[in-house]
């Protein structure tokens, strides 16, 4: 039976996105399938959450499939935002937001753009979202 697996996003620096994505969603490196060019990364119950490979295509600003990190209230979305940037992600001057956005775009070390996303102001009409 056919199920979905887990997304890959793809990254240019392998060891710094592991660093990122570790810390950013409190997953850890596993050395399951791992190698030069790819990284499963799992969360404490050993789930496969997110899979890392190195790709050199360029980033898109506007990508078709993209992240969202959820989070339950407006206060814990600006710590989560403000923790992200310390941790490298970087704001995107996103003009396409709707009025009162339930999301905030950031993007990546790599400049892979991803939302923090409130669920308690869900949905804001994702039409601008980057997806």
């Amino acid at each position: 039976m056919l199920r979905l697996g887990f997304p890959a996003v793809g990254v240019v620096d392998l060891e710094r996105a592991v660093r990122f994505w570790t810390s950013a969603l409190d997953l850890t490196d596993s050395p399951e399938w791992a190698n030069e060019r790819w990284r499963t990364l799992v969360d404490p119950s050993g789930a496969r959450i997110i899979g890392l490979m190195v790709s050199e295509s360029p980033v898109e600003r506007r990508p078709r499939i993209h992240l969202d990190l959820v989070v339950d209230t407006t206060a814990e979305q600006e710590a989560e935002v403000a923790r992200l940037i310390e941790l490298g992600a970087t704001k995107i001057d996103w003009d396409d937001y709707p009025p009162d956005p339930d999301f905030v775009v950031l993007a990546d070390p790599d400049g892979n753009p991803f939302c923090v996303v409130d669920l308690s102001r869900a949905p804001s009409g994702s039409a601008g979202a980057p997806g």
